[in-house]
């Protein structure tokens, strides 16, 4: 068996939750692998829930076998024969999965059987445990050690915790109720990586100050990844990228090891919007991979979106230029966030 080589980093994640355009259409996820100058790591199919009765799983409003989620399927399917890692995301902001999954044994076992049967219908690759409800370090350590045992090594694990409950013991500044530091002690070495929300009023991503304050706590640069919104529209706490990409590329230089960024969510990102989703994985590509064309620069004009169109010259290198980009008003301030669910055209 060929050596386990160790991840490469930066990662750049997209969480997939809205598959479907307003039309009912599906919203591919095949142009990250089909357009130049993509690099994406990792794509977290969301959202898995486990409601009642045990082996009631939905993702989002449907189980995971309708068949509006045929082309879904598929399409993961062949972004892994790629080599993209497809992983699904349990829990978020529709509470309940985590609870019953931190009850007693036998109710763990009723939940939790289910759920790993999807898992090895689906292939998935790992899974994102998204606590957004209170939960015991028994029970998100029990889940771990359960997944390891049944899926082996390879097996990703990662959670979503919101930035400050990477650096502070205050239990207001964390939406999970464990203790992410007492985690990292106990199961770090399980744990692929960390997809922490610097976004909705949890961290800033505008300056370089809360990564550095996670480093000087002690947490390891290649164990965060960035969490940032895609687009003002999917919650406050959006960056402009003539700023971002400056404080990207200072971590990055900084602390060569960084872990990456992931993206909420993908059919929406900007600078493409609905259009074209997949520029924002581009212009990740370019900032943390280096060297590799952006096809366009945003400017951001109350809820419209402009676009400056690129040079028709595809070998030049291109960045974005501070006279290029305008931004006229400000992301929205920090409010209570609610994930965008898929569009559902049934009723």
């Amino acid at each position: 068996m060929p050596p386990i080589l160790p991840p490469q980093t930066p990662r750049i994640v997209l969480y997939y939750q809205t598959q479907h355009n307003t039309d009912g259409t599906s919203c591919s996820i095949l142009p990250i692998i089909t357009q130049p100058n993509i690099a994406v790591s990792h794509v977290i199919l969301a959202a898995i829930h486990l409601n009642d009765p045990p082996g009631n799983i939905t993702l989002n409003d449907h189980g995971p076998e309708n068949p509006r989620y045929l082309t879904l399927w598929a399409e993961l399917r062949i972004l892994q024969a790629s080599g993209i890692k497809v992983l699904g995301m349990l829990g978020g902001a529709a509470k309940g999965s985590f609870t019953r999954l931190d009850l007693d044994e036998a109710t763990f076992e009723e939940y939790y059987t289910p759920l790993r049967d999807m898992i090895r219908e689906r292939g998935l690759d790992g899974l994102d445990l998204d606590v957004e409800e209170p939960m015991t370090l028994a029970g998100i350590i029990r889940l771990i050690d359960r997944l390891k045992t049944d899926f082996g090594h390879a097996f990703l694990i990662t959670l979503a915790p919101v930035a400050a409950a990477l650096v502070s013991d205050n239990p207001q500044h964390n939406l999970s109720g464990f203790s992410y530091e007492a985690l990292e002690v106990m199961r770090g070495k399980q744990i692929g990586w960390y997809n922490t929300q610097f976004y909705c009023g949890w961290g800033d991503m505008s300056k370089t100050d809360g990564f550095d304050f996670m480093i000087a706590r002690g947490w390891p640069a290649n164990k965060i990844v960035i969490g940032l919104v895609t687009n003002p529209g999917n919650g406050s706490g959006w960056v402009p990228f003539e700023i971002l990409q400056e404080v990207l590329i200072t971590l990055k230089s900084r602390y060569p090891g960084l872990g990456g960024v992931m993206g909420w969510e993908y059919f929406n990102s900007l600078p493409g919007d609905r259009d074209k989703p997949w520029e924002w994985a581009a212009f990740m590509t370019k900032s943390l991979k280096g060297g590799l064309p952006v096809p366009v620069a945003p400017s951001i004009i109350g809820n419209s979106t402009q676009v400056t169109s690129a040079s028709a010259n595809q070998q030049k290198i291109l960045t974005l230029v501070d006279e290029d980009v305008k931004v006229d008003v400000e992301a929205p301030l920090p409010k209570a966030f609610e994930y965008n669910s898929d569009f559902d055209n049934s009723e």
